[in-house]
């Protein structure tokens, strides 16, 4: 009985091992780490919400941009007047005249700044290197995402596992307090055997618990992050194919990051708006003009007159403002420079630590299965040595503890190894949906700005074009 009952552990536990994560027994409706991607790529409200950001960066630059365009503003009014006036003659008669008129007044105005040495293009090009930067954070949001989805997937499957161990591990030790008890009943063993292994079977149940608590954490974050209930999982796919250089990954990276991306268009949009604050100190060139038409009610005359005129005007002293904003300015720039260095060092230090995790994922794993393989040889021979009465039955838990630990080992070692794999890929800044080649509808960052850029009137072909976009992007709750 007993060496039936050590087969069956032994069986079992290799089962396990090759069935980690659901690699076995895959079925065709099975869900896959790429499934995972998808869904939390087109499911993510985070996503939608940075989208919509950036597209609100992007109404920028036609709001800047219309600083260099021509202003045209109409006014219209109605004046109605009625009384009466009293006049006195050289006779001395008094004579009453009632006053009654309309008078209509339009006026069309026309304002364009012609020339102010460059201070609103400046800004303008600030503006479009704002939202290149929208866009790199929108792409680190995206990056983020599928890492926490990769992260989710793999979660899932070591739980489900670790619940599959534990409840097989239960199962065994449950049949090893009948075991115990059968023998305690003959006499072979005292009852300290069987308080030995009534503890074992509370223990199991206890870790089996928390193992099952796990799982249902690890479901719901999944369930947050794809978008719908994890199903049965596929198991685990290939490894990515990663940079375990340290130098090289962190080259890859400082060039790729969509960290160091933000960084770089901020500097250099604050380098612009540098000078635009200094040119603000200069003259400013402005082309006006306007169209009166005014015309009284019943009176065949009216008026129309035409002004054009060219203004240039320029400070002279405002209280100190003007240079205060070019120093402000100059401070805001070097503060995003030194942003740019912390960020570099920080994707650096990220590239290290990811990689790190990695290898030291795959060093554990290495070193779980050499530690099954010593466990497994261990407990059979202790399990053999207590059927000759050399052993224990705590010496036979112990040995099975053992192997319970390195089975638990293995399996979480395997998840750290590809979750680790994969945050390498995010801190050099590849893993996204382009880049992973998933699926899906990629969202392109330009379409919306092509639109938007040169600033359509709302009735033009384009403006119409636009509202068409807007209604199709409208995100239901």
């Amino acid at each position: 009985m007993i060496s039936k009952l050590t087969r069956k552990f032994l069986n079992t536990t290799a089962v396990l091992g090759a069935l980690a994560m659901g690699v076995g027994g895959l079925s065709a409706k099975a869900d896959t780490l790429a499934d995972a991607l998808v869904g939390a790529y087109t499911h993510s409200g985070l996503l939608d919400q940075n989208r919509a950001l950036l597209r609100a960066a992007d109404e920028d630059v036609p709001i800047a941009l219309a600083a260099l365009r021509p202003i045209i503003t109409w006014t219209g009014n109605i004046t109605q007047q009625l009384g009466e006036s009293t006049s006195r003659g050289f006779s001395g008669a008094v004579s009453t005249n009632a006053i009654d008129s309309t008078t209509i007044f339009l006026e069309l105005a026309l304002q364009w700044q012609v020339y102010d040495f460059g201070a609103d293009a400046a800004r303008v090009e600030a503006t479009k290197e704002t939202v290149l930067a929208t866009r790199a954070t929108l792409l680190d949001v995206e990056q983020l995402l599928l890492l926490q989805a990769a992260t989710a997937y793999f979660n899932v499957g070591r739980s489900e596992s670790l619940v599959a161990l534990s409840r097989n591990n239960l199962g065994l030790l449950q049949e090893e307090l009948r075991a115990a008890s059968d023998r305690f009943e003959v006499g072979e063993v005292t009852r300290t055997d069987v308080s030995l292994a009534e503890a074992a079977v509370a223990q199991a149940r206890s870790n089996l618990a928390d193992a099952q608590r796990d799982l249902i954490q690890a479901q719901a974050e999944y369930t947050n992050v794809v978008g719908r209930k994890p199903g049965r999982l596929a198991g685990l796919p290939p490894l990515p194919r990663t940079e375990t250089r340290v130098e090289a990954a962190q080259a890859v990276a400082v060039r790729t990051h969509p960290d160091m991306e933000e960084a770089r268009r901020q500097v250099s949009a604050n380098e612009l708006l540098v000078t635009a604050a200094f040119k603000d100190m200069l003259p400013v060139v402005t082309l006006n003009g306007t169209l009166r038409v005014t015309e009284e009610f019943g009176d065949p005359d009216a008026s129309e007159t035409a002004t054009v005129g060219l203004n240039v005007t320029g400070p002279i002293y405002q209280g100190g403002q003007l240079t205060a904003l070019e120093r402000r300015a100059i401070a805001v720039r070097d503060a995003s420079r030194g942003n740019l260095h912390n960020v570099r060092h920080d994707v650096q230090q990220d590239v290290v630590n990811a990689i790190s995790d990695f290898e030291a994922a795959r060093a554990s794993l290495v070193a779980s299965e050499q530690q099954i393989r010593a466990a497994r040889v261990a407990f059979q021979g202790v399990r053999e040595e207590a059927t000759l009465g050399a052993r224990t039955t705590l010496d036979v838990l112990d040995a099975e503890q053992d192997l319970l630990d390195a089975e638990t080992n293995r399996i979480s070692a395997q998840a750290d190894q590809y979750i680790a794999a994969y945050a390498v890929l995010e801190s050099m800044g590849l893993l996204t949906a382009q880049r992973l080649n998933l699926p899906v509808q990629i969202y392109d960052p330009a379409a919306y700005y092509n639109l938007v850029k040169d600033g359509p009137a709302k009735q033009s072909k384009q403006g119409k074009q636009l509202d068409r976009v807007l209604r199709a992007l409208q995100v239901d709750d």
